[in-house]
This record gives C-alpha cells, structure tokens and sequence, in this order.
C-alpha cells in the first residue's frame, strides 16, 4: 500500500511539474503583438516565398515558416503571398475549402489584424 501511495504521490506531481514547465516554455501572444494593425500595403511588402505573409478574414498571417511544410508545392502558395488571400484558403484554387486543422493551425502564424 505504501509502494502504490508513494508512486501515485510521485506521479501527481511529476505532472504538476511537467505541466508548469509547459506553460512557461510555451510561446504566447502578447496582447499587443496579435492587436498589431497592419495595412494591406503592408502586407503587400511581404510577397515572395522567403517572406510571405497574407491577410484571411481580416487577420494577418506571417507564412514564411510555414511554407516548407505545407502539404502542397510552395508554387501553389506563392501567388498568394502578400494578399488578401481569403479565396485562396476557402477554395484551395478549386473550390475546395481548407480543413478544419488547417484553419486551426493558422492561429499560431497570425501576427495581426488587418486595417479596415
């Protein structure tokens, strides 16, 4: 009984641990850096596949680091960089909307807002 109370007591606060280290280690947003206001000027300066950012309903996204990993040739996402590119993300091209992941995952490359 004492083996099985000292292991569960270990394990509580291994993951008490474990989860704290991962709040700390995690990168977070700033307030301030996901309320930058960018023009679509702006974002137009960002328009090759070395430096690719595009605004989708009304956010704006840094894609560069993406890219290599993005399932489909880099060819198909570089007309879309430094643009609105909403119609890019809902129709895939061809009509075919993105998945569900896929619209997830961006929150993570989003660096602002786009301006009104």
């Amino acid at each position: 009984m004492k083996k099985t109370a000292f292991a569960a007591f270990i394990a509580f606060w291994s993951s008490v641990l474990t989860l704290l280290a991962v709040s700390v280690l995690m990168p977070t947003a700033t307030l301030a850096e996901s309320d930058t206001v960018y023009s679509l000027e702006e974002v137009a300066e960002h328009d090759t596949i070395e430096d690719c950012w595009m605004a989708i309903r009304g956010k704006v996204y840094d894609f560069t680091d993406y890219i290599p990993q993005h399932p489909a040739p880099p060819a198909v996402i570089e007309p879309w960089c430094g643009r609105e590119a909403t119609e890019g993300m809902t129709t895939k091209g061809y009509g075919r909307d993105h998945s569900a992941a896929a619209w997830e995952q961006m929150g993570s490359y989003q660096i602002g807002v786009l301006a009104n």
